[in-house]
């Protein structure tokens, strides 16, 4: 288990910087994560690689000459906000645009993808690449929807050293392409990880069995196996990847044989002597093969391999230097001369409207504020008093993180929100700025999803008067369509939205009948409930407990339970 803390919650913040401290001529910390210490030269493309925490050495293990400069860093296990992504790559940035990087999840992919958004719409160029070498996760013909595991860090590797050549954005995105179309990967776990704070692992195994397939995240395998002998294991692991080889390619392979956290590099190497020997059988040549901790998952038992079938290129560029905290090749020669000074940003508008004094409330509106408050103080009061509750549902098909995630989102939400009544904000200033907040602190999906939904709801609140009940219907409505706009999820999808849906239709019914707002809404909140319990019966189609559909049948969506339990919260509260 994960012994050594102080506060669980800011675990990863702690981590940053330690780590920073102990390495400060690799790198040096910022808002939202780490850059190189050294500037790169002018022009350059910045690669940034990014995530969730608990995976040392990726992803921060790996910011220096050579390799990337810089890296995102999430609570553990949850992705890092927008703000967090953007923050660190303005830092970064040296004129060459700004590449992440990052394993495909629901939550890295919609805040990188919002970032770089942001960044390109202020004069940044940016992009976007997600890893998808997890051959467990979904069907070959599927390999769109695939996770990444170990191998990003061969992605990572192959691109950062064309960036340091000098490629164009252009180009490093294309060889981020090409290396994770070569690259597979495939992984087993003894024994589940320990959230810090936790007592208990996310799942276990069965003595004298392994899971196959796991997540990085503290998933478990989709499948039980037996665990006999080093050799079997080594056999699973290299026909499985050998079974997706891919078309038109040749015989030297990058390799990766990863331990997870708490498998011994003395078992590692007995390992790597029965892979070595059957891809020597299969006529390939491994070219500098990698043991040891790469990509871990805080303390999991457990190891994956990984195979990137090289051309010339590749192989040039995974064979390229490095010289990195945790990961050190050869003798890096800079390309062009290192600079202290920036490259000219644009200040944003929206930097400068967020400095700018909140819309004041005025009249009976400062009433719906006061409502605002207490909505949030009631959501905070529940969701900490259930945090364990929901981190169990949630490690049932996915990482356990659920409960974590929704009280550092309330928690910041309900800080800011108190600051601006006191200001006397609007509605619409104050929700907005909570939903900032939300997104901003907790990450991950559910914070992106939670913050447009704050944010949407006070756009309909007036500045001057009290709301009216359509406009109130108006605001659940605007919820619901930012949620299922940034998130893509429908209905029937195993998200929170199968239990926003029906309290937005059922609130706005009620109000239309003309029914009191509470009662409408405490009714509306109950049909939440029902709808939340009901995704029992669903199979996920999104997010990160998707490859464990048929584990997660049964089990209600943690996303649509957290949501019913703040509903329900609020309305309790109003009755009051």
């Amino acid at each position: 288990m994960t012994r050594l803390f102080n506060d669980p919650a800011r675990f990863a913040d702690d981590m940053v910087t330690g780590f920073a401290a102990a390495h400060p001529e690799y790198v040096t910390a910022v808002p939202g994560g780490v850059i190189r210490t050294a500037r790169p030269r002018p022009g350059k493309v910045a690669v940034l690689t990014g995530g969730g925490s608990g995976h040392y050495p990726a992803f921060c293990g790996v910011v220096g000459p050579g390799f990337a400069d810089g890296s995102v860093i999430g609570n553990i296990f949850t992705s890092p906000s927008a703000d967090r992504a953007r923050a660190v790559a303005v830092e970064a940035e040296s004129g060459g645009g700004v590449l992440f990087l990052f394993g495909n999840y629901a939550g890295d992919v919609l805040n990188f993808g919002l970032a770089a958004q942001q960044l390109t719409a202020d004069g940044i160029p940016a992009r976007c690449f997600a890893v998808t070498d997890d051959i467990a996760s979904a069907p070959a013909g599927d390999l769109a929807r695939r996770r990444g595991i170990a191998g990003g860090f061969a992605v990572f590797k192959t691109a950062s050293a064309a960036a340091e050549e000098g490629a164009s954005l252009d180009e490093v995105v294309t060889i981020a392409e090409r290396t994770n179309a070569r690259t597979r990967s495939l992984g087993v776990a003894f024994a589940g990880c320990t959230l810090p704070g936790r007592s208990e692992p996310l799942f276990t195994v069965p003595a004298g069995k392994l899971g196959l397939g796991l997540g990085i995240h503290g998933e478990p395998g989709v499948s039980e196996g037996e665990l006999t002998s080093a050799d079997d294991l080594a056999r699973t692991l290299v026909e499985g990847l050998l079974a997706e080889r891919p078309a038109h390619t040749g015989s030297r392979v990058a390799v990766l044989l990863n331990g997870l956290g708490s498998t011994k590099h003395e078992e590692l190497y007995i390992l790597w002597a029965a892979v070595s020997r059957l891809l020597a059988e299969e006529g390939l040549e491994p070219v500098r093969p990698e043991v040891g901790e790469l990509v871990t998952s805080l303390d999991m038992a457990g190891c994956s391999l990984t195979l990137t079938w090289l051309d010339d290129e590749l192989e040039r560029l995974w064979l390229a230097p490095v010289d990195t905290p945790a990961h050190r090749r050869g003798t890096v020669h800079p390309a062009g001369p290192a600079t202290e000074a920036r490259h000219p940003r644009p200040d944003p508008g929206r930097r400068a409207s967020a400095a700018s004094p909140l819309p004041t409330a005025t009249g009976a509106a400062g009433r719906t504020t006061d409502r605002a408050v207490r909505a949030l103080r009631a959501a905070c009061e529940v969701l900490h008093e259930q945090e364990e509750a929901l981190g169990r549902l949630d490690a049932v098909a996915g990482d356990g993180d659920h409960g974590r995630g929704m009280c550092k989102g309330v928690d910041a939400a309900l800080a800011v929100a108190e600051r601006a009544h006191e200001e006397h904000a609007a509605p619409a200033a104050l929700l907005g700025a909570a939903g900032d907040a939300w997104a901003a602190d907790a990450g991950g999906t559910s914070g992106a999803l939670w913050g447009a939904a704050l944010r949407a709801l006070g756009s309909a609140l007036p500045a001057d008067r009290a709301p009216e009940p359509q406009e109130l219907a108006a605001g659940a409505a605007a919820a619901l369509a930012a949620v299922t706009s940034l998130g893509k999820a429908e209905p029937g999808d195993k998200t929170l939205v199968d239990a926003l849906q029906p309290f937005a239709a059922s609130f706005t019914r009620r109000l239309t009948d003309g029914g009191p707002v509470t009662s409408a809404f405490a009714e509306a909140a109950a049909d939440a409930r029902t709808a939340a319990e009901a995704t029992a019966g669903l199979r996920p189609r999104l997010g990160r407990a998707r490859p464990l559909a048929e584990r997660s049948l049964g089990t209600p969506d943690p996303g649509a339970i957290s949501l019913a339990m703040v509903l329900e919260a609020v309305a309790a509260h109003r009755k009051r």
